[in-house]
C-alpha cells in the first residue's frame, strides 16, 4: 500500500518548518501547499515512515488558515507513487497488515476530507497505494506516461488503501471489478475515459494546471467551498433522499455567512467578491 505524492513547483517557494521530515517535502506559496513524496530511487513507495510525514503534513495544511488548497505530486519524472514498500510488505503479519491498512486508510481519509481542495499532479506511476492516494484527492491530472492499477492480487493481496472502495465510487462496479480482480495497469488514456483521471496535460504543465484549477476554485468563499466538498463525500456515503436533506442543512449554513452577504452584494453591485472565510 502506498501514500500520496508531490512535486515542488519550478518557481522558488519559501520554505516552511519541515525539516525533520526525511521522505515527504512541505512548501507554501501564494495560499497553496506544495506535497511531494521525496522517494524518487525506490519510484516514491510507501512504508511506514512516509505514511506517517503524510499525516503530519496535510494536518499541518488542514489547520492553516493561510493555505487554501493542496498539490500533491511525486518527485522526480517516473512515479507519483508506484505503490507499497514490497519490502515491507512481504515482512508483515496479517495483524501487522491489518494496522497499517487502517492507518493508511485514515491518512487517506484525511486527503479527502481536508476541507480544502487537493488536486493530485500524477507525473508517472499511480500504482496500488498510489492510485489509492491519487483517488483520495479532490482532483486528479495525469501526464500522458501515468500509469494507473490495482496489481495487489499479483502478490496474493487485495487493495488496502481504499481502492475496493473508492474505485468502484469513480468508475462504477464492473470497471472496478475488472481492474482490481485482473491487476493489469492501465495507460492515462484509458483512466481518463473511464473517468479515473479528470484531465491529460502536457508533462510540463502539469504543476502550472494544479495551480490554474485550484486557483480557480480558491477565489470563491472558502466556507462555500468547504461545504460543498462536506456535502459531496458525505452524500456518496447515504441515500439520495437522505444526502438532500444534507444539501438543504448545508446550504443553510452558507446562507448564514458573512461571505453569502459579500457574495450576493458584489453580485448585485456589479463588482468582485472580497470573501474572508466568515
Amino acid at each position: 500500500m502506498s501514500a500520496p505524492v508531490a512535486i515542488v513547483p519550478s518557481q522558488s517557494v519559501a520554505s516552511t518548518p519541515a525539516q525533520a521530515l526525511a521522505n515527504v517535502l512541505y512548501e507554501k506559496k501564494n495560499g497553496l501547499a506544495y506535497v511531494t513524496i521525496n522517494r524518487p530511487k525506490v519510484l516514491n513507495a510507501l512504508n511506514g515512515a512516509t505514511w506517517q510525514e503524510l499525516r503530519i503534513v496535510f494536518a499541518r495544511a488542514q489547520d492553516d488558515p493561510d493555505v487554501r488548497g493542496v498539490i500533491l505530486t511525486g518527485a522526480g519524472d517516473r512515479a507519483f507513487i508506484a505503490g507499497a514498500d514490497i519490502g515491507d510488505l512481504a515482512q508483515a503479519t496479517a495483524i501487522d497488515a491489518e494496522r497499517s491498512s487502517r492507518h493508511g486508510q485514515g491518512v487517506l481519509d484525511l486527503i479527502e476530507n481536508l476541507g480544502k481542495p487537493v488536486v493530485a499532479a500524477i507525473n508517472g506511476f499511480a500504482l496500488g497505494g498510489g492510485c489509492e492516494t491519487a483517488m483520495a484527492c479532490t482532483i486528479r491530472i495525469a501526464v500522458e506516461r501515468a500509469k494507473f492499477g490495482q496489481p495487489e492480487v499479483k502478490l496474493g493481496l487485495i487493495p488496502g488503501g481504499g481502492g475496493t472502495q473508492r474505485l468502484p465510487r469513480l468508475v462504477g462496479k464492473g470497471r472496478a471489478l475488472q481492474l482490481i480482480l485482473s491487476g493489469a495497469i492501465i495507460s492515462a488514456q484509458e483512466a481518463y475515459r473511464i473517468g479515473l483521471v479528470n484531465e491529460i496535460v502536457p508533462a510540463g504543465n502539469l504543476i502550472p494546471r494544479a495551480e490554474a484549477i485550484l486557483k480557480e476554485i480558491v477565489a470563491n468563499a472558502p466556507l462555500a467551498v468547504r461545504y460543498a466538498l462536506d456535502a459531496v463525500n458525505k452524500g456518496m456515503e447515504i441515500s439520495q433522499s437522505e444526502g438532500l436533506v444534507l444539501e438543504a442543512s448545508y446550504f443553510g449554513l452558507c446562507a448564514g455567512t458573512e461571505d453569502k452577504k459579500e457574495g450576493t452584494s458584489a453580485f448585485l453591485q456589479k463588482r468582485p467578491a472580497q470573501f474572508h472565510g466568515h
